[in-house]
């Protein structure tokens, strides 16, 4: 897959031009500041050139006011600076909570995406025109970043961590995809295509794409082959922790200290879990880190996430 190289891409969404809005104001900044430094070297250089005598009689009047305005003057215009762009990232990481959630997850040398409704792609996604979208990531291997020029988008995807972003992509149209971060041999083909479509062409999309049950419903299947529900279930006779209601809900751990069931919890159970063991029950889980990968680990967590109203009859400690 290849695309031409521009040197300032276009602007696919209502935050890309705010990005954009940003550099050319601090870029002028910078060029106000600098250009009066730049000016009256090349003055000075031609005035006091070799050859002519320099009147190095010290000047009898100063101006405080003045040296303390290019002083306090820039000082407040690089502040001003500052808060816009905190804004702006805090805006960024700050994904709505009726977010369209398509799960990531990098892999040498392809992105693998999955839909909440079971939809799945390779090296490139399907997202509608004017919806918050939040990319919920991780990696099979290595670091990888995914990269959106059009959307001004960049987050770093990471081996067993869950990182996010979000964008809303207003402008209908297919945009390049890259990996920012050196991955290997074959980083520089790890490329694909973000589709964005109006909201009735996705929705058509999404109804051809199949669904395959779903990402929970994968989950629940997948649940039930490892035998996960013979321990976590009200009717079973070992001892394990009621997962009805699990996410977002506070776990007390062994040590005392509680912790969010978010999903970087709910992998870190899966995966690995003897590190924070809940309070009451004792090590004895087998761990999963050589047995699922990163995309069943994601089915695994979608499941967990809407195990409760069925459920509620479950719920335990």
């Amino acid at each position: 897959m290849s695309s031409p190289i521009l040197l300032w891409p276009a602007a696919a969404s209502a935050y890309a031009g705010q990005v954009d809005l940003l550099i050319a104001c601090f870029g002028a900044l910078v060029a106000l500041l600098s250009a009066p430094v730049f000016i009256l070297m090349a003055i000075w250089a031609a005035r006091y050139r070799k050859g002519r005598r320099a009147d190095r009689t010290p000047g009898k009047d100063r101006n405080v006011w003045l040296e303390v305005s290019w002083s306090v003057i820039p000082f407040l215009l690089i502040m001003g600076f500052f808060f816009w762009s905190t804004a702006m990232f805090l805006d960024a990481r700050t994904p709505p909570g009726d977010a369209l959630v398509i799960n990531v997850v990098a892999k040498q040398w392809m992105w693998k995406f999955q839909h909440a409704s079971g939809a799945r792609e390779i090296n490139e996604v399907h997202v509608p025109a004017g919806r918050p979208v939040r990319l919920a990531m991780t990696s099979q291997d290595v670091i990888h970043s995914l990269y959106v020029p059009a959307l001004r988008i960049k987050q770093d995807a990471l081996p067993e961590r869950y990182t996010e972003l979000w964008f809303n992509a207003d402008r209908p149209g297919t945009y390049p995809l890259r990996c920012a971060e050196y991955c290997g041999t074959d980083h520089s083909v790890m490329v694909g295509r973000v589709i964005v479509q109006r909201e009735e062409d996705y929705a058509r999309w999404l109804a051809r794409a199949g669904t395959d049950g779903g990402l929970a419903g994968r989950g629940e299947v997948l649940f039930h082959r490892l035998g996960c529900s013979s321990c976590h279930s009200a009717r079973s006779t070992a001892r394990a922790p009621g997962l009805a209601g699990i996410y977002g809900r506070t776990v007390t751990l062994a040590d005392g200290h509680g912790v969010r069931a978010d999903d970087q919890y709910l992998r870190d159970a899966i995966m690995l879990p003897n590190k924070d063991v809940v309070a009451g029950y004792r090590p004895i889980m087998p761990p999963f880190g050589h047995v699922l990968d990163e995309e069943q680990v994601v089915e695994l967590v979608a499941y967990l996430k809407s195990y409760r109203s069925a459920q509620q009859g479950e719920q335990g400690s």
